[in-house]
């Protein structure tokens, strides 16, 4: 059975970085034309934090690269918007720039919205930043899919989002630091509401040890779980060094994929087929399985099924 991957959070591939200010529709096609070559259906294009403005400027231009090219409008099923409401905390901003990280606004939500021409379909915030879960409330109305991530919420700020329609954690494992609490720690909370929530994982052994991403998915099931690649230009290239929205990536033989001051991680390097690949071989599911985290659900996901 081969699977038709759905990714809900590709930042960039095959050394196109789809937050760079020289994305083209020739270099957009280019990257969608590798990605459907490595089994990729659709996926969303992400952008990342970073001053309003500049988010708005990247969002109009893959908007308009993006219909500019018969194969990224049938790829591109839409946009995910990785902040700007996280965290600015060491660790959890991750390799987001902790300076352009904000408080949840509603004006700036639109704005964003605006510059993505209808297109934005996932969005990244931090709960603990969106002031009585106003944003998710008009995020969820506007048919957008709210994810938590880069975030430090307490169990009750993420029971008020939920709530209020908020539906799926962002790479979780990942956008928080190094050491936690041994209990009252964000993976924790979030793996307790696990029924309540799409989890995504991002599964190339280098963000998540496999012993770890094991657990995680023996709780989460894989009716609630969901894989993404979290690509960046890397993607389907190889060690060597790499751009995101202006950043250098720094990419070892293992594929890891590190800021260049090798204090963190930024995005990946792996492949959907290589992390189904890796579901199957280092976690022994079946193709059923690996299915459902890596096409089914994500679709499910942005449905709205909860």
């Amino acid at each position: 059975m081969q699977t038709a991957f759905f990714d809900l959070q590709v930042n960039g591939y095959a050394a196109v970085d789809f937050n760079g200010d020289e994305l083209t529709a020739q270099s957009l096609h280019a990257a969608c034309q590798r990605m459907r070559g490595d089994g990729v259906e659709q996926f969303l294009a992400t952008i990342i934090t970073d001053d309003l403005e500049t988010m708005e400027r990247r969002l109009r231009r893959l908007a308009a690269c993006r219909a500019a090219d018969p194969l990224a409008t049938s790829m591109i099923a839409g946009i995910h918007v990785e902040g700007p409401f996280i965290s600015a905390e060491a660790g959890y901003v991750g390799a987001h720039p902790p300076a352009a990280a904000c408080p949840a606004s509603r004006d700036a939500a639109a704005r964003l919205l605006d510059a993505g021409d209808g297109l934005v379909r996932l969005l990244t915030l931090a709960p603990e930043r969106d002031a009585d879960a106003a944003v998710t409330r008009f995020l969820v109305d506007r048919g957008v899919c709210v994810s938590a991530g880069h975030a430090n919420p307490s169990g009750d700020e993420l029971l008020r989002s939920i709530d209020a329609g908020l539906s799926m954690f962002t790479h979780l494992g990942n956008g928080c630091p190094l050491l936690l609490h041994r209990h009252d720690n964000i993976i924790q909370r979030v793996l307790s509401l696990a029924d309540r929530l799409w989890i995504c994982f991002i599964a190339d052994g280098v963000h998540v040890p496999f012993t770890a991403l094991q657990n995680y998915l023996q709780i989460v099931g894989s009716q609630r779980a969901i894989v993404v690649s979290d690509a960046v230009a890397a993607a389907g290239m190889g060690p060597g060094l790499y751009k995101l929205a202006g950043q250098q990536v720094v990419v070892d033989e293992r594929l890891a994929t590190w800021a260049a001051d090798r204090s963190h991680l930024v995005g990946s390097a792996c492949t959907m087929r290589q992390m189904a690949e890796n579901l199957r071989r280092r976690l022994g599911m079946s193709p059923e399985e690996v299915e459902r985290l890596t096409s089914t659900n994500p679709r499910a996901a942005l449905a709205g099924d909860r």
